[in-house]
């Protein structure tokens, strides 16, 4: 029997501390918040979405970052196993649009509920309100040539100065997202005093700022069915189609959240300050010429109506002003004494309508980390430190991370579990 200590009680956490257990090992599971799975409560709205239940091909076409890093976890615990284990263990499910998967009761609890009553059964020693200061390792011996490790874990000492002794070590302690639920960096601060290299922690999955003072005038208006890019000077870093809300700081909704995490990687990759702007074509369905042919059409229509009373028939009310404003056209110009080259402007309006983004919200509103301990001292196989001996990684800690729907709790679950069951012996 191993002692084997687990830090972070999230969704990566508690799967790893049920897997290790259910090797036989003594698991002791610490968090520094009141409760374990204080970020479940959060996800889908507090409806917790648990997973996705597409394809193993579409899930890998959603992962932002280093994809190819969690094949081994991924295919070891996919979303069909995870929903079959929760299942078996009394929590009934319900897929919703884009193969969203969440709890039947619509109660992220439940699924805490559930998790927790695994640990007790297995007898996991659960440690909450106690926060971890530094991890302990001593030189370690290498047995092969295969075997880079220079030192090993032996414990761990608590804020009150209380050593725990520890054969295996599973880091699990998230990003800096939402850090009021705990999330603030700690696993990034153990890793790096362990030689680990860290990529930059950005938020993502985040509303982005924009610098146009009339945004607060589009407040609370949601676009469907439009087309977002998010454009450099030299590039299109992202471009998607669905749907996204203007709000009082700039743009959100799940099209935006998309292109944050494309936005943020973006950013880390550059070395000076840039122009980044939000392109949004409200009628991708139309081509330029055919957005041009049904304007006309409506002009003919309606000829003698003033310009902003045949915009109605195309664009949402509120944006309409904003629109001829910044083409530069009187609202209450008759139609028929547009001219071309002003018709041709406005369609351009309509397909490029641009906004300056001036950042993100910041961690506090993001839902997820980008960046933290590089995949490259990670064993994909075992999610075992190529540099220490015994210590695992496991979720949002790791620099991986994927689009909205349920792919990033995903990524949490498959390699808690692979983490779990390696540091538990079953994976050598």
């Amino acid at each position: 029997m191993q002692n084997i200590i687990v830090i972070g009680g999230g969704p990566a956490g508690m799967m790893a501390a049920i897997t290790a257990a259910e090797s036989g090992n003594r698991v002791i599971l610490i968090d520094k918040s009141e409760k374990l799975g204080k970020k479940l409560f959060l996800t889908g709205k507090g409806r917790c979405n648990i997973t996705n239940n597409s394809a193993n091909a579409d899930f890998f076409e959603n992962i932002v970052t280093n994809p190819k890093f969690l094949y081994s976890a991924y295919v070891g615990f996919d979303s069909m196993m995870l929903q079959e284990f929760l299942k078996a263990n009394g929590l009934k499910l319900k897929v919703e649009r884009g193969s969203r998967v969440f709890p039947a009761s619509d109660r992220s609890s439940d699924v805490t509920k559930v998790l927790k009553k695994i640990l007790t059964r297995l007898e996991v020693e659960i440690l909450l309100r106690t926060e971890v200061t530094e991890i302990i390792t001593k030189a370690y011996e290498a047995g092969t040539k295969k075997d880079s490790c220079k030192h090993k874990i032996t414990g761990v000492i608590l804020k009150n100065n209380q050593q725990l002794k520890a054969d295996k070590l599973i880091i699990a302690t998230g990003g800096m997202s939402y850090p009021a639920t705990g999330s603030t960096g700690d696993g990034f601060r153990f890793a790096a005093s362990t030689g680990h290299k860290i990529l930059t922690p950005s938020p993502a999955l985040v509303g982005l700022k924009v610098k146009e003072t009339w945004r607060e005038d589009l407040q609370g208006l949601s676009l469907k069915n439009i087309t977002v890019a998010i454009e450099s000077p030299s590039k299109v870093i992202y471009k998607g189609f669905g749907e996204m809300l203007f709000t009082h700081f700039g743009l959100s909704g799940p099209l935006i959240l998309s292109a944050s995490s494309f936005y943020a990687k973006h950013l880390s990759a550059i070395e000076e300050p840039e122009k980044i702007t939000a392109v949004i074509d409200l009628k991708p369905a139309l081509s330029f010429e055919k957005l041009d042919q049904r304007l006309l059409r409506d002009f003919e229509k309606g000829q003698n109506k003033y310009l902003k009373s045949i915009l109605v028939w195309l664009l949402p009310n509120r944006m309409i002003g904003i629109i001829l404003r910044r083409s530069r056209l009187a609202p209450d110009k008759i139609v028929n004494k547009i001219t071309k080259e002003e018709r041709h402007g406005l369609v351009k309006m309509i397909k490029g309508f641009t906004l300056e983004i001036k950042g993100s919200l910041g961690f506090k509103e993001a839902i997820i980390t980008q960046g933290g301990v590089n995949v490259k001292d990670i064993n994909p196989k075992t999610m075992e430190s190529k540099l220490v001996k015994g210590l695992y990684f496991a979720g949002e800690v790791i620099d991986v991370d994927a689009l909205t729907g349920g792919y990033n709790l995903q990524i949490a679950w498959s390699t808690g579990y692979l983490a779990g069951k390696s540091a538990g012996g079953d994976i050598v």
